[in-house]
């Protein structure tokens, strides 16, 4: 993302995804700044922190201080403190055996930064993403709390499968997916037949590939598109048969649409991700 002001609004929604993703409500923040005074002008910063305070003021979080260095690097993040009841923390390993799982965020981010460094993606194409990543994981936080979620983790640099692989470690359980039925930007299919996957996709199937099995016939193609590492992704969240129909209205019908169900948690043999067709 080459544009200051985004990249902050994109980097803070991004930082404060991690208290969503743990049932939470972020209240504060602090600015972690490194900028490289040599080769960038000042008024590049002020545009990346002007992006990240109007992100934090849409939150409701409040801005309470800030670190900063010089680097070589240019970096910017925050360190977010929420509120959350103890009894109701949310963590990635609570998954029960049937659980249905729901992606709130369509998949692809990742391959279309990847268009968009090559100069291959369209005006159009380059908004929608960078609106998308800049989109809170606010309003599907709100939705889910109203319902018996047992787990939620948000999907972010390792991919779909990494954080996935995540939240099977340890449990004892598996998990089925349907490939027809998880969430992918189209243009990021095209992208990735050209070839434009990021180097971070094939370094999440590397350390994770041997926790996955498809179905014979599966498209490569579309499972190193589930590696693909997105930047703010959606919720992936874990809740009872019994409620996933009715959360998953909800989030469509209170504006995250593209939420979809895309698999189920099942009993064995543990510590294995199994990917359908549908």
């Amino acid at each position: 993302m080459d544009d200051p002001y985004w990249f902050g609004q994109i980097a803070a929604a991004n930082a404060l995804s991690d208290v969503y993703a743990m049932g939470g409500e972020p209240k504060t923040a602090m600015n972690l700044v490194a900028f490289p005074l040599k080769e960038m002008d000042l008024s590049i910063l002020r545009q990346i922190l002007e992006g990240g305070i109007e992100k934090m003021k849409e939150a409701g979080v409040v801005l309470v201080g800030g670190h900063s260095i010089e680097d070589s690097e240019l970096k910017y993040g925050l360190s977010v403190t929420g509120f959350v009841h103890p009894k109701r923390v949310l963590l990635k390993g609570g998954l029960k055996s049937g659980d249905r799982l729901i992606l709130t965020k369509p998949l692809g981010t990742g391959v279309i930064n990847t268009a968009i460094k090559a100069d291959m993606a369209t005006p159009e194409l380059t908004d929608r993403v960078t609106r998308l990543m800049a989109t809170l994981n606010r309003d599907a936080a709100l939705i889910m709390a109203d319902f018996p979620v047992h787990a939620c983790t948000d999907i972010t640099g390792f991919g779909l499968l990494g954080h996935l692989a995540e939240m099977i470690i340890g449990s004892g359980f598996g998990i089925m997916l349907r490939a027809g039925d998880i969430p992918i930007l189209p243009e990021a299919i095209t992208f990735a037949g050209y070839g434009l996957l990021p180097a971070g996709a094939f370094k999440n199937k590397e350390f994770r590939q041997s926790m996955v099995e498809c179905a014979p016939g599966m498209d490569s193609l579309m499972v190193d598109l589930f590696f693909d590492p997105q930047t703010s992704g959606g919720l992936l969240i874990s809740i009872a048969e019994a409620h996933a129909a009715r959360l998953l209205d909800s989030l469509i019908n209170k504006g995250v649409t593209e939420s979809r169900i895309i698999g189920e948690v099942v009993a064995g043999p543990g510590e294995k991700i199994f990917i359908t067709q549908s």
